[in-house]
């Protein structure tokens, strides 16, 4: 009878030295839930795909709608939602040349290739660029004029000469209006719906054009959509311009019996004897 109890005494100490080191520890630590995942998505529509322009043409304003999906309401209240809307024209190879003046004649000395340059490039964002993401975002997802990926034809060429290349197309296409920047072009009409307003040049190339649309969340990337666009010429331009493309030879004839004609009525009207 004597060994049983001490027996029991000890087990039941040490089932009370293990309650008070539980105890001890605090309390058995649960998982945390995982936070709740919001798949915000962006949608754009344009009203038309097809775009027609004259000669007359003297620039204009587009603008397109677009909407998000799934878009957290808090967080759409403290406007920490951004948008940055891109129209980009159509790429083609793009030659840059420098000049230097010689003997007092400013003469092309050296010029560059570049392969899939956008000829236009229109932006429209909700903030100051700045105020959206960081520059490293930017630089990843290839958005804004200065962060467009240039490709050369001829990558021998010395990495600074390319540069300033580079440099010097970016801001000629700056300084005629092909690259453009709108700073507050989106605005949200409600919580969910918003407007973009581009720029279109005076010199907007004819081709395929793709509008397309970032959502940012607190300057992280979330989505991306996109959607396409056709500008061409209208009119009597279009008629010539294509008649050039589909009959070039009979075009080329037409030209050269024009420039005849032309020359020999110049002459009779002229003519002072």
């Amino acid at each position: 009878m004597m060994r049983c109890s001490t027996l029991s005494a000890a087990t039941v100490l040490l089932l009370l030295l293990a309650i008070a080191s539980a105890r001890a520890q605090g309390p058995v630590p649960r998982a945390a839930p995982a936070p709740p995942t919001n798949a915000e998505s962006i949608q754009i529509g344009l009203s038309t795909d097809r775009i027609s322009i004259t000669s007359d043409f003297s620039g204009a304003d587009l603008t397109i709608f677009g909407a998000l999906d799934n878009a957290d309401p808090l967080i759409n209240r403290q406007g920490r939602y951004d948008v940055i809307v891109v129209l980009e024209g159509p790429a083609r190879p793009v030659m840059v040349r420098r000049k230097q003046r010689i003997l007092g004649v400013w003469m092309n000395t050296q010029s560059e290739i570049f392969v899939n340059v956008p000829v236009s490039y229109s932006v429209a964002t909700t903030r100051v660029p700045q105020d959206i993401t960081d520059p490293i975002n930017y630089r990843q997802l290839a958005l804004g004029a200065d962060n467009i990926y240039i490709e050369p034809l001829d990558r021998d060429v010395d990495t600074a000469t390319i540069k300033e290349f580079e440099a010097a197309l970016r801001q000629l296409k700056k300084t005629t209006g092909l690259y453009s920047e709108r700073i507050g072009g989106v605005q949200f009409l409600t919580q969910s719906l918003f407007r973009a307003t581009l720029t279109l040049a005076p010199n907007v190339p004819v081709g395929t054009h793709k509008a397309r649309a970032f959502l940012f969340r607190n300057g992280i990337f979330i989505k991306e959509n996109s959607a396409q666009l056709v500008i061409l010429k209208a009119g009597f331009e279009q008629s010539v311009f294509r008649f050039a493309h589909e009959y070039s030879l009979f075009y080329g004839i037409f030209a050269a019996v024009l420039a005849v004609f032309t020359g020999w009525l110049g002459r009779i009207v002229f003519r002072r004897d």
